[in-house]
């Protein structure tokens, strides 16, 4: 095992001498370009020593980075390897403790994101930064420098949304999004800034794979029009395709770069993370009686801009995982209300029946009580409130457990106990169980949400995105955990855009678009690319509820 690390460590090493097309000189922040005979290029963006401590973790670490003109550079690393820190820093929302960053070879200080505007770097969060009671062209509006009219603003949103395969409606308010639109609207105010440097931080995960296609030859376009991109991502296909070069982080410092297209899945996944990732494990089960059934449930949005649902029809079955793709945006948050009880029946009760009871009217904590656990997709604000510690969070559903209420009173100790065991069992790193949930990396907190729906020992499970914004290591976490539960009976249901995951893990895959439910499909007899046309709503009539069935109406 040492000779494979020492190995791997001089393979790393060569990689990193042997850059033929464009030799990085980190002390002159400047590359040298072999197909230009030798030209040297100032870079358009160097870090040198870029360090940034907070109270109970060092984020950067003596960061060292450079990004050439019309370069698409991507930084990997696990969630909590410090990636979204220095971005921040890039961007101007948190200022360096230490270190120097040059801009078109000029020592500047980014004191703010209007100042890096300015510069010309744009953002695409992968926590957006919006204000929910604004529309999406006045929030639009609020990162634009020159004056504007919203009339001809709207015109051009709809414009780039469409150029990009990106649909939003500029009147829209943010808080009648949902989390994939809110991405969108992020990526379309970064276009409209026509940006110098391009920071993309998974901007692909609420796109069908026809929409990432677009987008791709997009970022492509802008990098011949000497456009730098800056991509993060844990999708590693989409990185060895895109990009040219790759940063690897891990524990705050920089570990390395590669060039992603001499490198394999399996080599850039132990990269970031320290080790080979496990494969799936699928014990053998027999799928069993349906625990969860909805039959001909439609539910009229009540955002008029939301999708309504319409006779959608379907069973999980115990020891299955059924997984429903789809765009953000096509029905999935009233589906999501609907199963959840946020959303009752008004018509009829067994609209959804949970474990052979009619739940369509019972309340969110009634639907608990049958064996029913719920993931929601926006993982703060939903999943967790930002300001509570992890204990206090895991009272938010699991307070039936043995000794966390009783009479009325807060059981402090049990509740400290199940958050330090949901931390431990899962690989959350954290502080402990009073560490903020707003303090979290998406994918450790992603992890203390699906411990804590799993430790309640659930009957049916409902997860949104499971691993969304989640890096490879939490990921395959994540989905082995889900694998395991089905295997032990449970019945799972996956709302997801992630197609690979889906085909990873999923027993029977279905589409929601346009607020109809597509047939399913075995996993081993479709493929993604049916799935993608699926996406976009072209499965004709077969997926519409049977004419003589009486609709049953939310």
């Amino acid at each position: 095992m040492g000779a494979e690390r020492i190995a791997l460590r001089q393979k790393e090493r060569g990689r990193q001498q042997e850059r033929s097309a464009t030799d990085f000189m980190s002390d002159q922040s400047t590359f040298r370009d072999a197909a230009g005979a030798g030209q040297v290029v100032v870079s358009r963006l160097a870090l040198a020593g870029i360090s940034k401590q907070y109270p109970s973790v060092r984020a950067n670490d003596d960061v060292h980075l450079a990004v050439a003109p019309g370069e698409i550079h991507a930084v990997l690393g696990e969630n909590g390897a410090g990636k979204s820190t220095l971005m921040k820093i890039i961007y101007g929302s948190v200022r360096p403790d230490a270190g120097e960053i040059r801009w078109d070879g000029h020592p500047v200080e980014i004191g703010s994101p209007a100042q890096a505007r300015k510069l010309g770097i744009g953002m695409v969060f992968q926590h957006f930064s919006l204000f929910e009671t604004l529309t999406v062209g006045e929030n639009i509006a609020l990162a634009l420098e020159e004056p504007f009219d919203l009339g001809a603003l709207g015109k051009r949103i709809r414009e780039v949304s469409r150029e990009y395969g990106l649909d939003i409606d500029p009147q829209r308010h943010v808080h009648s999004l949902t989390v994939g639109e809110r991405q969108r609207v992020e990526i379309v105010r970064c276009l409209l800034q026509h940006p110098r440097l391009l920071i993309m931080d998974e901007p692909t995960s609420v796109l069908t794979p026809q929409a990432v296609r677009k987008l791709f030859d997009t970022l492509k376009r802008l990098a011949q029009q000497g456009c730098s991109v800056l991509y993060i991502s844990h999708k590693l296909d989409e990185i060895q395709e895109l990009c040219d070069t790759a940063t690897v982080m891990r524990g705050g410092r920089v570990t390395g770069q590669v060039r992603p297209r001499d490198e394999t899945h399996a080599s850039l996944a132990q990269l970031m993370v320290g080790h080979a990732l496990p494969d799936y494990t699928r014990r053998a089960h027999v799928p069993g009686a349906a625990l969860l059934s909805v039959k001909q449930l439609s539910v009229a949005s009540d955002d008029p801009f939301g999708t309504s649902l319409e006779n959608v029809t379907f069973d999980v079955h115990a020891g299955e995982i059924f997984g429903i793709a789809g765009v953000s945006g096509n029905g999935q948050a009233e589906l999501l209300a609907a199963l959840s009880g946020e959303r009752r029946s008004t018509a009829a009760a067994d609209a959804v029946t949970i474990c052979g009871k009619s739940a369509g009217r019972l309340s969110a904590g009634a639907r608990r009580r049958l064996g029913f656990a719920f993931v929601p997709e926006e993982r703060l604000g939903r999943g967790a409130v930002p300001a509570m510690s992890l204990a206090e969070n895991a009272l938010l559903t699991a307070h039936r457990q043995p000794g966390m209420v009783r009479h009325g009173w807060i059981g402090a100790r049990a509740i400290r106990a199940f958050a330090t065991r949901c931390i431990e069992a899962f690989d959350v790193r954290c502080g402990g169980p009073d560490a903020l949930a707003q303090s979290l990396s998406g994918g450790n907190l992603q992890k203390y949400i699906v411990g804590r729906e799993l430790l309640q020992a659930p009957k049916v499970l409902v997860v949104a995105q499971p691993t969304w914004g989640v890096d490879v290591g939490a990921s395959a976490f994540i989905r082995q955990q889900l694998l395991d539960l089905s295997a032990k009976g449970v019945a799972v249901l996956v709302i997801s855009e992630e197609l690979d995951e889906l085909f990873d893990i999923c027993d029977r895959i279905a589409v929601l678009a346009r607020g109809r439910l597509s047939p399913s499909r075995k996993t081993g007899e479709t493929n993604a690319e049916e799935i993608g046309l699926w996406m976009a709503g072209l499965f004709g009539d077969s997926g519409a509820a049977p004419p003589a069935q009486q609709a049953v109406h939310a």
